[in-house]
């Protein structure tokens, strides 16, 4: 992930007036978790798997605050039961930002899986996404995801791929 991308990504976070974020680290979001962590307006919080971080984010919606959940998309499918409950269930959002692993250009076999089973996840739990490809896109699509999510009281996702994680 390159400067432009984790600066935008903080930008889209800040103006959307996130003052906290879950992640569970990746390689492909590498770059961005010293600058979150050092960024002094973002309180960060490493989590053991994305079903706590969803949860946690959860608990940040409900007491008035904005956060954020930053994990590979391969931490869809750990957190869709605390996801269900949440969005479907209580109208708590989540919103969601992941690496996409998987897209098209993957070296790794073992990330196939997560490309194949990302999208249709999704939309079995009825979450819009926006998958981002170009830096110059970022800011504008986590601006979205938090105004529909917030409106909607459901979960929304931003999918950094193409040339944001390589």
């Amino acid at each position: 992930m390159n400067q432009e991308a984790v600066d935008a990504v903080i930008r889209g976070l800040k103006k959307a007036g996130v003052s906290v974020v879950c992640y569970l680290p990746d390689s492909l979001l590498k770059e961005l978790y010293p600058a979150l962590d050092a960024d002094p307006d973002i309180r960060t919080i490493q989590v053991t798997n994305e079903g706590e971080g969803a949860a946690i984010c959860g608990g940040v919606f409900l007491s008035g605050q904005k956060a954020a959940l930053v994990m590979e998309n391969s931490g869809l499918r750990a957190s869709v039961e605390h996801l269900a409950r949440l969005g479907l269930g209580a109208g708590i959002p989540v919103v969601m930002l992941m690496s996409h692993r998987g897209d098209l250009g993957e070296n790794n076999w073992w990330a196939i899986p997560h490309g194949i089973t990302m999208e249709p996840i999704l939309d079995a739990l009825r979450t819009p996404y926006r998958i981002v490809k170009e830096a110059d896109g970022i800011e504008r699509a986590i601006a979205d995801s938090y105004a529909w999510s917030y409106t909607a009281y459901h979960h929304s996702a931003v999918v950094l791929s193409g040339g944001i994680v390589r």
